[in-house]
């Protein structure tokens, strides 16, 4: 029998007095150099602890479970019962009477001892796992004491009671929860964490809550999930997705009046799921939300999400947990599949595959319930093949089932991971003889896994499941004979439904699909198909999807060699005069010889000009009639063309070696260029393009018709243009080459065709169409990925398209630009040095854009000027060349790898920065200039400037030098507004620096032989106006980084002088006060300090002095830097003439 709740009262505590002593003694031991640090710290004040009463055995034996439950979560459950027993001795009479030397404590002592200890974990930051153990222990403690409680309350009790009854541990409960809410705001993001995450965690692991304090939990929470820390957001999305399951409708319209509580909760966590820019906060939400109808497309279009594990948690945990996939409409169903098997990131699409091929087969075949001893349990379906129909069936394989469908990559993956459908698909004649658009797939795709499997590994099944050629060309007669009898039965009866000639045309689709990969080398089942295929053709009626697949196997059937091809045009044009004379039927072909076009070649008439003359020879009453004539011949050529054109796609021989395709071009391709109807004109155009392909004298010859169809024609004639155009330069690149050069001239004309085709892609690059502008970028980046064209201002024109906010919207173009350029610049140096070049102009170009939109302030934004610096500076940066090994084993290989040719394993390589320093020149240049704007200025020498890498040793020395000279310079001229600009100077300056003297070291080293690595140092004194010469020979130490500091160019000696040191000088910037003062000085004539004039000479060359001394030479960083900064800072024109003089 249960004992009555207690109702003793709390012990008194003991006085603070004894607590007070004990911290004044312990401030009174404490060492002199603690109270030195005190006392210096006047704004610190001393911590005063709180008082929590004396010591006692229930804090004792709390505090023990406490420190055992963060050890490790494996004792947790024992601890619990433990702790368990103590709260029934204090908040229940005992059944048995206690013996009086035990300590008798009450309810509230409990609870504050619970307290005390879940309030030490607050400070417990969450890289340590004790506090997520203890948060555990906590909820699991209460989870389990709560049902323990209820137990113990009386049925007719609880049925009184309304809905949460009050136990001791709902009150432990309610204070521990009372305690954790005024944390939840403190300013330490710790607290807050630790105290968002036992809330939420003691939310999760009840049943109930006081509705009181439910409603001051929801509205803590909803402050947390704008917390500023994601991990804080985290543990609040946690609490929120509970209470959001539970949460009435009444709810949200009786809510607090505060503004962070308007609003449905539903809403506010969907807002958070789509915008929040944390992944782990977003992946949670994803996770915790409860699945309703009205948080089931938020949830699901988070397969579309930028984190790669949050969409990977929706195929691998949340799909699974949905249930019957059959609940989803269609058109998800087919988004989830497509998007999860073609994510970019390996895991999902092996998640996604997964969910396909092991959940939604089962949904499918369903399960089977097995009776063993009296349970029920439930197995795994056995390979069921009217599961896997249906499945195809819910995906809609009649439509997804198509080239570009994902019913292709979904199958793949099925047969892959399913070994037992693979062991037990039969396909029998009875199989054949009643194919359904389902099963056909099935086998078209169990055809195409087995056939792609690696060395051979599934040819056995083919041979044991795949009927042979001859069967499947008997099977292909039967469904293409239903599908043509279909079709006429159709274009008689309008009204007829097109679901089943849909079907039939599926299946007759699948089978070619599986005879294209049928080996032809058995002769009669390779005649059955040839003469199957060839009848097929002429037929008028046939689907244009179906005559390319007839085309495609006939080309195959063929055979691959002239001989072969030549065989195949032959049949494909009598193919195309037998359904030409089917189509004009007997009359209009007893009046021509052969089909129209080859009468409109010799009399040149179009068949709009042949429509006329019959409109005005016939009576007036025959206007329907030619109508209906004129329509018949505009399908006549249609259907002809787009034979030919399926004919075309698959021939790669000589045109001109081919009579028959010389037939098809002069009868069929030229008259249909030259119609008046704008459909035949462009699939003449098209198949036009296709014969170039094989001509290269018809290219040429045409070349200039397909710049005039793009500058004269619609979008999606301009289109076909650029594609042909691409497609003809891409197979004849000689049409670009320069032709020969004249006998009076030595330069080469530049190819006439040039300029056109610049400006056909310069004009498809700004194309209003977007449509237009990614067909003509994704063309132009194969022309220059192949060194076809290497026009600098195209390349401009399209990193500005990259970049302006224009093209923002236009996703097919950024995503080719966004493999085309870092690809482009990082194959080839010259592609390197293009980019190199066109960089500022680049730069101007976007300054000016952004400066427009800010003017206009209509909403666009543009990317940050400091994200295309980055850009820029990492397409030209030479260390990510990647240089092909062409000569075997030894060469040099990706990304400035140099392969060893014995070992074959990769050893780094130097990679010089000429690339950089000369864009850095024109950096420097551009910014010098009398015409710079300072929004120019800011980018280039705060962005772009500090990401160059200068500092390689095997760069050009003059490259160097100029660097350096503009930069010194620009510090003297204080072009750089801010901060960055100056110190980034600096940095090149020392960076240039240290480079020229390690390369002027081993010059001088390679000149003496000897290694001992002395210098010979000659300073020129100058006072008052008298020389005087010392020389001053030095050693360096290579070893330690003290090297000489001299410079030669070309034998030449270059001196340089050496101004006033500054004090604190700092080598990237140069102190105004310092240069004003030195400039005020010489202004007035004061008596200067004597100067010192160093010039650097080679220990081969004589000195001009007598007195010579040996010291240390500077380090290079020390005094080239000085030089450069004081040669620069003088402005006295007089000094100069005598460094001249002196340098003569």
């Amino acid at each position: 029998m249960p004992g009555r709740v207690s109702t003793r009262s709390t012990r008194t505590s003991v006085s603070t007095t004894s607590r007070a002593s004990v911290v004044s003694r312990k401030s009174s031991t404490q060492n002199p150099s603690s109270r030195t640090l005190a006392t210096s710290r006047t704004s610190a004040t001393p911590a005063e602890l709180p008082d929590e009463g004396p010591t006692s055995s229930l804090r004792t034996q709390t505090c023990v479970i406490f420190a055992d439950s963060q050890r490790t979560t494996a004792t947790h459950r024992k601890l619990v019962v433990s702790l368990r027993k103590i709260q029934e001795t204090c908040c229940y009479e005992p059944v048995k009477p206690r013996k009086s030397t035990e300590e008798d404590f009450g309810e509230e002592e409990f609870n504050a001892e619970v307290a005390r200890c879940v309030i030490r974990i607050m400070g417990v930051k969450k890289t340590e796992a004790v506090g997520d153990r203890v948060v555990r222990f906590v909820g699991l403690f209460l989870r389990h004491a709560s049902e323990k409680d209820n137990e113990l309350v009386p049925d007719s009790e609880s049925d009184e009671t309304e809905a949460f009854p009050e136990t001791p541990s709902t009150r432990l409960t309610t204070q521990i929860l009372s305690l954790l809410l005024p944390l939840m705001t403190a300013k330490e993001k710790t607290i807050r964490y630790r105290a968002t995450q036992l809330v939420s965690h003691i939310i999760n692991s009840l049943d109930s809550v006081d509705d009181e304090l439910f409603q001051h939990l929801r509205l803590g929470l909803l402050k947390r999930i704008r917390d500023k820390e994601s991990m804080v957001r985290v543990q609040a999305v946690l609490g929120l997705g509970r209470l959001a399951g539970n949460e009435a409708e009444d709810d949200q319209e009786n809510g607090d009046s505060d503004d962070d509580d308007s609003g449905g909760l539903l809403e506010r966590l969907m807002d958070v799921l789509q915008n929040d820019p944390s992944a782990e906060v977003r992946r949670s939400l994803l996770l915790n939300l409860p699945l309703t109808q009205k948080t089931l497309p938020y949830l699901l279009e988070r397969a579309r999400d930028l984190d790669p594990g949050t969409r990977r948690a929706l195929y691998s945990r949340l799909l699974p947990a949905l249930g019957d996939f059959r609940h989803l409409s269609l058109s998800m169903r087919e988004k989830l599949l497509r998007w999860g098997l073609r994510d970019r990131d390996q895991t999902v699409r092996r998640a996604a595959a997964k969910v396909f091929r092991e959940r939604w087969i089962e949904d499918c075949a369903g399960t089977r319930t097995v009776t063993e001893g009296g349970v029920v349990v439930e197995e795994k379906h056995p390979p069921s093949f009217e599961g896997l129909q249906e499945l195809l069936e819910r995906i809609d394989v009649v439509n997804s089932g198509l080239e570009d469908g994902v019913a292709l990559e979904a199958m793949k993956e099925f047969w892959d991971g399913r070994p037992d459908y693979r062991d037990a698909v039969t396909f029998d004649d009875a199989f054949w003889t009643n194919l359904s658009a389902e099963s056909v797939f099935m086998a078209r795709t169990f055809n195409d896994f087995c056939r792609a499997g690696e060395d051979g590994k599934y040819d056995a099944l083919i041979e044991e499941k795949m009927p042979e050629v001859t069967k499947l060309a008997f099977f292909l007669q039967h469904y293409t004979n239903t599908l043509i009898e279909k079709l006429r039965n159709a274009a008689q009866q309008p009204d007829a439904e097109e679901d089943e000639t849909i079907e039939l045309e599926f299946i007759v689709e699948q089978l070619l699909h599986i005879a294209l990969t049928l080996d032809y080398s058995d002769e009669v089942g390779r005649r059955k198909t040839f003469s199957l295929m060839r009848e097929t053709l002429a037929i008028a009626e046939l689907p244009e999807e179906t005559t390319k697949q007839v085309v495609e196997v006939l080309r195959a059937v063929c055979g691959n060699e002239r001989a072969g091809e030549r065989e195949f045009c032959g049949v494909v044009l009598e193919a195309v005069a037998e359904v030409h004379d089917t189509i004009l039927g007997d009359e209009e072909a007893q009046e021509d010889d052969s089909f129209h076009s080859a009468r409109s070649e010799l009399s040149d008439d179009t068949p709009t000009k042949m429509r006329k003359a019959r409109k005005q020879s016939a009576p007036p009453d025959d206007s329907a009639v030619e109508e209906e004539q004129a329509i018949r011949e505009i399908m006549v050529n249609m259907k002809c063309l787009h034979i030919a054109q399926c004919m075309l796609q698959n021939v790669d021989g000589d045109l001109q070696e081919n009579v028959h395709l010389v037939t098809m071009l002069n009868n069929l391709v030229v008259p249909a260029v030259r119609s008046h109807e704008a459909p035949i004109r462009e699939r003449g155009l098209l198949c036009l393009g296709l014969c170039c392909l094989l001509d290269k004298n018809l290219a040429q010859e045409n070349l200039s018709l397909f710049l005039h169809c793009f500058n004269k024609g619609h979008d999606a004639l301009q289109i076909t243009a650029l594609q042909i155009i691409s497609d003809i330069l891409t197979k004849h690149p000689i049409l670009l080459s320069s032709p020969l050069q004249q006998e009076s001239t030595s330069e080469s004309a530049p190819n006439p065709l040039l300029k056109p085709i610049h400006k056909t892609f310069a004009k498809a690059l700004k194309s209003a169409s977007p449509e237009v502008q990614s067909a003509g970028t994704t063309s132009l980046s194969k022309l220059m990925l192949l060194s076809i064209l290497k026009d600098e201002d195209l390349l401009k024109s399209m990193v500005i398209a990259y970049f302006e906010p224009e093209t923002a919207d236009n996703a097919a173009l950024r995503q080719a630009l966004s493999y085309f350029l870092p690809v482009y610049c990082h194959s080839r140096r010259e592609n390197m040095e293009r980019m190199g070049r066109v960089a500022v102009g680049v730069m101007e170009k976007l300054v000016g854009i952004n400066e427009d939109l800010m003017d206009e302030d209509d909403g666009n934004s543009m990317v940050g000027l400091g994200v295309v610096a980055a850009h820029l500076a990492d397409w030209t940066d030479a260390r990510k060349l990647v240089v092909l090994d062409q000569e075997g084993a030894g060469g040099v290989g990706m990304l400035g790898l140099e392969l060893d040719g014995t070992s074959g394993r990769a050893k780094a390589s130097v990679v010089d920065s000429n690339v950089h320093l000369d864009l850095a020149v024109d950096i420097l240049e551009r910014a010098l200039g009398s015409g710079c704007p300072k929004e120019l200025k800011k980018p280039l020498l705060s962005s772009m400037l500090p990401k160059l890498h200068l500092s390689s040793p095997t760069s050009d020395t003059a490259r160097l030098r100029v660097v350096a000279d503009l930069a010194t310079e620009a510090v003297d001229a204080r072009i750089a507004a801010d901060a960055t600009g100056r110190n980034a100077l600096g940095r090149i300056v020392t960076a240039v620096s240290k480079v020229l003297g390690d390369a002027s070291v081993e010059e001088s080293g390679e000149r003496d032989g000897d290694g001992d690595g002395e210098v010979e140092v000659e300073e020129t004194v100058v006072v008052g106006g008298v020389e005087g010469s010392e020389d001053v020979d030095g050693r360096v130490n290579a070893g330690k980084g003290e090297k000489r500091a001299s410079d030669e160019d070309e034998g030449e000696e270059e001196e340089e002088g050496v101004g006033a040191e500054r004090e604190g000088g700092d080598t990237g910037a140069i102190d105004d006060d310092d240069n004003d003062e030195e400039e005020e000085g010489e202004g007035e004539g004061e008596t200067e300090e004597p100067q010192t004039e160093t010039t650097i000479v080679s220990s081969s060359e004589k000195p001009r002095t007598s007195r010579r001394t040996r010291a240390p030479a500077r380090s290079s960083r020390d005094s080239l830097v000085d030089e450069l900064l004081s040669s620069s800072s003088s402005d006295d024109d007089d000094n100069d003439d005598d460094d001249d003089e002196m340098i003569e």
